[in-house]
Parts: structure tokens; C-alpha cells; sequence
């Protein structure tokens, strides 16, 4: 008698159930959508710009599907659903012009187009979605940045610049003037003993500097190590990729590509994307905070001096306001570490507390030692134009944490630790290479794709049928069952679905039907050798697993050797991997268990339904 244990049961009713049901939601399609996100990270989407945005559509007679807050990233969303993409369209112009003044490069929002999946609510609740989609088949946009390490290295240069200068104050060891000439910091002593004495100080204190001959022994040449010109390089491509990553969460992609080609390109991939032009506007913003000095001179003489330059302020009453500040840059994005919203422990408000690099905790502690008493501001620069977010008096000395403070929100205080933590971009880049894949090329890729694979299936669903009649059929749908299962998973997980996942699907259905044709012929063969029927399939699963997991373990390390791979190849391995898992699973536990259900209750078994069993002749 050949019965399933309970626990397989089990085991494979909840498989069933877990595949139909993260399957079903690749079937409801998608519908156009527009979404409205942050332009500025002062600016914050909430739930009531709703009342706005149905105002503004019913004033211009667009009907809409429904609209929806969406939170889960750090940027949050209002997504407005549409039935085609006429009305879509029509609605973006009315949302820039009523949130925006007609503006979309300069308002306070990005108003995007964008396709919203139309899975039921009730799937959405159990997390159940479609799979995501690559660009080659959902269609989207391609860039290639480069990254412009000549201005990384000389924002480099110039922080080592600053920090030799501080130094050597603080060392008491007195220079004639500082200069750059290139790629070389020149420091200029009165007497060779200074320099030598300046030699000493900078040995110790910067490591990362070379010195370089100079030809007058007054005089100290100064340049950037082999390993510190690495260490920035490296730090600038690493520090633009996780901008741009932060960047794209407001585009409203499912699984955008952010990642790093060379030693100074990042390739973006962003599926899906309608709006090409918005994308290009999000990734090219920058945003970083500075911390400069109060002009104090306009309360004095009442006109600030020549080089001050003005800024807008945000007061702590909540109004809008003005102010001078002076033209130097006491310490710039480059210098912040981390941030974490916090409560101010004195008056128990809102507050960020800020940690600087060691570079930036010098700098700090030397300017508020030589003016307490002063005012400083915090300005928050984006698109070329500054806001005064927070400026206070300068109480104590303080080096590198500190808190900033204002008349924040604790959603505008997490907002703004992010903004710090994330950093602004570290060195210029422009878009070198920009392709775009239309939707109409990604769904005939799908379709060819979905035929490839549907017709491969029902060719081998024919065969297996004729040859081994019933067991064919077992195995046909234990076949089926692996596709549901490995859709399911692949729509559960974050993994992408590209052209080359659909080839390694097809390749899967080949080598799950090729462990049911070694399970079918060891069955025949225990037949031929006048076993039972029953005795037959007991020892067909058992002897034919081990050439089973012989045969997908092997090609199981081909695959898990191609994920190191990046681009279209890590894709086809994620998809092989994972198909390689669900046939072994498919093909002896579902099948076995399928088998058993029909033929496990017969005590009287004479037959097996499972084709022509050749006897050899004496």
C-alpha cells in the first residue's frame, strides 16, 4: 500500500493554495495612473492635498478611479487611478496647474505618470502582487551616468585645504598663504624652519596627503596618496549610487536598477516608467545643507555688507522671512555623517540630532570657539536656491554632534535626518547614454515569451500523455503546478522577471519533466523485472531520486556560479535557480502524492496505467 503521510499532505495543499493565490494578481493588468510626490524635501505630501486634487479633476471634468495614500516608502505618495490613458494625460496638465501654477519644473511637487497594478483588495491585504517586471518587457527607461571625478577629487582637495589651514592655527606654526595650483595644495612658510616644522605637523595629522619636492625649501608641496585619490573616487561613485536609489523611491517604480558600472558610471533602470522626462528632472535634483555665518551687520549699520548674500528663512513662528548671511561655507554636505530625528531635551521639541566626520567635527569646533555669541544658520540648498531652516546663538564650543532645531513636524524632522543621512550627490554627473524600451515592445516580447513557453508545454504535455498515459498525466499536472509555484514565488519576492527569466521558465519545464520520465521508466522497469504494481512505484520514487537530486544539484551550481553575474545573465540565474527547487519539489513530492491519492487505496492492483511495459523474450 503506498499512502502520503499527513505532513506531505499538508505540506503540499499549502503549496497549492500559496501558488494560486500569488499567482492570480498577474491577471488583473494595470491601469494608467498620475502621481503626485515631493519636489522638495521641505515640501511634504499628505492626505489632505486630496480635497485639492479632486477639486482640481472636477473642475476639469476628468473622472477618476479612485485615489490613494501610499506611505510605505520614505517619500510618500498620492496615486490617482484612471481608465485610460487619455484621461491620464489630460490630468497631469490640470494637476500641474492647479498644484503647481502651471510649473512642473520649478512647484512644489512632481506630478508623474504612472501604472498602478489592479490586484483586489483583498489579495493587496495578504500582499499578493504581480511580478515585477524588467525593462525589456515591461518597457521603461535606460540611463548611464557619469560621474565627474575631476570635481570629486577637487571637492576633495579643497576640504584637505580648510583642514591644513585649521591645523596649522592650531598647531601655532605660522604660513604666508595657502594656494592650490591643480591637483597640489602649496603652503608658502617664511623661514625653511617653519616648513619644516609645518612638515612635521602635517605628517602626522594627514596621512592621506603625499609630500611632494619642491625646489624651494620654504615652500611645502602637498598632494593626494595613490589610495586616498581611490578612497574618494570610490566614495563618490558609492555616495551618487545611493543618492539616485533614494532618489527613485519618489518615481513610484516597483524594482528600479540602481547600480555601479565601472569606476565612474551608474546604470538606472527604471520599468514602467511613462514619464521620461519627470524621471530625468528626480534624478538630477540635489540637495544638501550648509552651515554658514549671520551677517550680523545689518542690525549694526543697517545695510549688510557687499558680499553677504540673502536667503529665505523659515522663522520659529511658522512665517516666511528673509535674512543675510555671509558668503563662506563653514562646513558643507560633504561633512555630515548621519542624522537621527530626535526631542530636543530643553524644550522638549522636535529636533535632528547630527553627527560630523572627523573633518567637519575640526572645522565646527574651531569656528564656534572664536564666535560665541553669534548666530548661525542651517540653510537647506535645492535647485540652486537656499532656505534657512533653523539659525540659533552660538552658546558653547561644540565639535562634531550637535542638534538642529526649528519649528519642525516630526514627519519634517524624519524627513530631513533622511535627506542628511542620504547625503547630497558627492560630485556632478550628466546622462551619457538614455534608452527607452515603449510598452509596446516589452508586451510583444511577454507574448513571445508566453507562446515560447505555452507551446513548449503543451508539446510536452501531449507526449507525456500518449507515452505514459495516466502517469503522464501525473505528470503533466504535476508540471502545471510547478509553473504555479514558481510564478508565485517570483511575485513574492523582489526579484525582477526579464527576458531571460522567461527562457530559464522554459528551461525549467524541461528539466522538471525530466525527473517524471526517470520516475515512469524505473516504474516500467521494476514492472519488467515482475515486481507489483504497488512494489513497483515504491521502488520507482525511491531509486530514481538519487539520479534526480545527482542531476539538479549539479546544474543548481552552474546556476548559483551565473547569480554572481550582473545585468540580463543574474537574471536568468535567479529564475533557474528557483525553478530547479520547484521541479525537484513538483516532480517527486507532488507527483508521488498524486499517485498515491489514485492508486494507494487499491488493495487489489493488477496493472498500472503507464503505457506500454516492453518484456524481453527468453
Amino acid at each position: 500500500m503506498n499512502r502520503t503521510p499527513l505532513w506531505k499532505t499538508l505540506i503540499i495543499v499549502f503549496a497549492l493554495v500559496f501558488g494560486l493565490l500569488y499567482t492570480l494578481p498577474n491577471f488583473f493588468g494595470e491601469s494608467p495612473a498620475v502621481q503626485i510626490s515631493s519636489a522638495k524635501s521641505t515640501v511634504r505630501v499628505e492626505p489632505r492635498l486630496i480635497p485639492v486634487i479632486e477639486q482640481a479633476l472636477q473642475k476639469a471634468a476628468l473622472p477618476y478611479q479612485s485615489i490613494s495614500f501610499d506611505n510605505r516608502h520614505d517619500n510618500a505618495s498620492l496615486r490617482v487611478r484612471f481608465a485610460d490613458t487619455d484621461t491620464q494625460l489630460k490630468a497631469r496638465d490640470a494637476l500641474v496647474q492647479s498644484l503647481n501654477a502651471g510649473n512642473s519644473n520649478e512647484g512644489d511637487y512632481v506630478v508623474a505618470l504612472n501604472l498602478l497594478s489592479n490586484t483586489p483588495a483583498w489579495l493587496s491585504f495578504i500582499h499578493a502582487k504581480p511580478m515585477n517586471l524588467g525593462l525589456d518587457l515591461r518597457g521603461g527607461v535606460h540611463f548611464l551616468m557619469q560621474v565627474d571625478m575631476k570635481e570629486a577629487l577637487s571637492k576633495r582637495l579643497d576640504g584637505v585645504q580648510a583642514a591644513v589651514r585649521l591645523k596649522l592655527r592650531e598647531s601655532g606654526v605660522h604660513h604666508s598663504g595657502i594656494s592650490r595650483r591643480g591637483d597640489t595644495i602649496e603652503i608658502a612658510f617664511s623661514e625653511a624652519a617653519l616648513s619644516e616644522q609645518g612638515r612635521t605637523v602635517l605628517r602626522k595629522s594627514f596621512p592621506e596627503l603625499s609630500l611632494l619636492p619642491s625646489s624651494d625649501a620654504s615652500t611645502l608641496r602637498l598632494e593626494l596618496s595613490t589610495q586616498e585619490i581611490k578612497r574618494t573616487q570610490d566614495f563618490a561613485l558609492e555616495q551618487n549610487r545611493t543618492t539616485l536609489e533614494k532618489r527613485v523611491n519618489q518615481i513610484g517604480v516597483a524594482e528600479p536598477i540602481v547600480q555601479r558600472q565601472g569606476n565612474d558610471r551608474i546604470v538606472v533602470q527604471l520599468p514602467g516608467i511613462q514619464d521620461v522626462s519627470e524621471a530625468k528632472r528626480i534624478l538630477g535634483r540635489t540637495a544638501t545643507l550648509e552651515v554658514r555665518a549671520v551677517d550680523e551687520s545689518i542690525y549694526t549699520t543697517g545695510s549688510p555688507a557687499v558680499s553677504s548674500v540673502q536667503f529665505t528663512e523659515r522663522k520659529s513662528d511658522g512665517t516666511i522671512g528673509k535674512i543675510w548671511l555671509k558668503p563662506e561655507i563653514v562646513i558643507s554636505g560633504k561633512h555630515f555623517e548621519k542624522a537621527q530625528a530626535t526631542i530636543d531635551t530643553q524644550d522638549q521639541k522636535q529636533a535632528v540630532s547630527v553627527d560630523l566626520n572627523p573633518e567637519g567635527g575640526r572645522i565646527m569646533r574651531a569656528y564656534t570657539r572664536e564666535n560665541k555669541k553669534k548666530r548661525m544658520a542651517i540653510v537647506l540648498v535645492e535647485k540652486g536656491q537656499g532656505e534657512a531652516i533653523s539659525v540659533a546663538e552660538i552658546q558653547s564650543e561644540f565639535g562634531s554632534k550637535f542638534q538642529i532645531t526649528g519649528r519642525f513636524s516630526a514627519q519634517e524632522t524624519h524627513d530631513l535626518s533622511i535627506l542628511i543621512s542620504a547625503g547630497a550627490i558627492a560630485a556632478p554627473m550628466e546622462i551619457v547614454e538614455e534608452r527607452t524600451v515603449g510598452p509596446s515592445l516589452g508586451a510583444e516580447n511577454i507574448l513571445k515569451g508566453f507562446h515560447a513557453t505555452l507551446w513548449g508545454f503543451v508539446a510536452i504535455a501531449i507526449f507525456m500523455s500518449v507515452y505514459y498515459l495516466l502517469f503522464g498525466l501525473f505528470s503533466v499536472l504535476a508540471l502545471s503546478f510547478n509553473v504555479v509555484l514558481l510564478i508565485a514565488i517570483l511575485s513574492s519576492t523582489p526579484a525582477s522577471l526579464t527576458l531571460p527569466g522567461m527562457a530559464a521558465i522554459a528551461l525549467a519545464l524541461g528539466m522538471a519533466i525530466d525527473a517524471n520520465v526517470l520516475i515512469n521508466e524505473r516504474i516500467r522497469e521494476e514492472l519488467r523485472n515482475g515486481a507489483t504494481p504497488q512494489a513497483a512505484i515504491t521502488a520507482g520514487y525511491d531509486r530514481a531520486w538519487a539520479t534526480i537530486l545527482d542531476s539538479n544539484v549539479t546544474t543548481l551550481i552552474v546556476g548559483i556560479s551565473l547569480l554572481i553575474v550582473p545585468g540580463s545573465v543574474r537574471g536568468f540565474a535567479i529564475v533557474h535557480c528557483l525553478g530547479i527547487l520547484t521541479s525537484m519539489f513538483s516532480a517527486v513530492v507532488v507527483s508521488r502524492g498524486m499517485v498515491n491519492l489514485w492508486y494507494g487505496s487499491k488493495k487489489k492492483l493488477d496493472k498500472l496505467a503507464i503505457g506500454q511495459v516492453w518484456k524481453a523474450t527468453a
